[in-house]
């Protein structure tokens, strides 16, 4: 069965045309990609490569005014901002944590709780569960994490483990009616599709 009716056949000199309009971002992908693994530069740095790469290739088609340059450093500067707000709370939140005592009160009530470690993270995942219907993903990890994570190792969990599987648990939590952040996401992405 056909997907739908057949679309007109590309010619080679199309095709070659199409691929010319893309050969920079071909040409940063190789630098980029290539440059980590052959051990030129570090991931941060190829960061800063494909930065300077694609301002580059702006500047060489003329699609990047000084007008459009200011708009963007100032985007840059005002998500940056918001990270290390967002950042420095959390920090002092954990920090509040630490030192009214939360994690180590947490973990001896669960010592005289005599559960199961299954018992104890299946209940952690059920509070992601619901927060998830509530907050979104950062929030969640930067609230929860500094109170969690010394249960889980004292329980004898891999910390990398936990903190994939909280990952996992997370993005499903955010699909998780009766909110679904992600799915209300997904539909302004692809307002075609429905969610029902």
């Amino acid at each position: 069965a056909q997907a739908g009716p057949r679309g007109e056949r590309s010619t080679w000199a199309m095709r070659l045309s199409a691929l010319k309009k893309t050969s920079g971002i071909a040409i940063l992908f190789l630098v980029i990609i290539g440059g980590l693994y052959i051990g030129i530069f570090t991931p941060t740095e190829a960061a800063a490569v494909g930065a300077g790469g694609g301002l580059f290739f702006a500047l060489v088609k003329g699609t990047l005014t000084f007008t459009t340059l200011f708009d963007v450093l100032v985007e840059t500067v005002k998500m940056t901002a918001m990270i290390f707000i967002i950042l420095i709370g959390a920090s002092l939140f954990s920090n509040f944590i630490n030192v009214a005592g939360l994690p180590r009160a947490l973990v001896a009530w669960t010592d005289n709780m005599n559960l199961a470690p299954i018992a104890i993270l299946l209940g952690i995942l059920l509070i992601y569960i619901i927060l998830g219907c509530m907050l979104e993903s950062m929030s969640m990890m930067l609230l929860t994490v500094p109170i969690f994570y010394p249960l889980i190792v004292s329980l004898g969990f891999d910390p990398i483990w936990f903190g994939i599987i909280v990952i996992v648990v997370i993005e499903i939590s955010l699909i998780t009616p009766p909110v679904g952040l992600n799915v209300f996401i997904m539909k302004a992405t692809l307002p075609d599709v429905s969610i029902k």
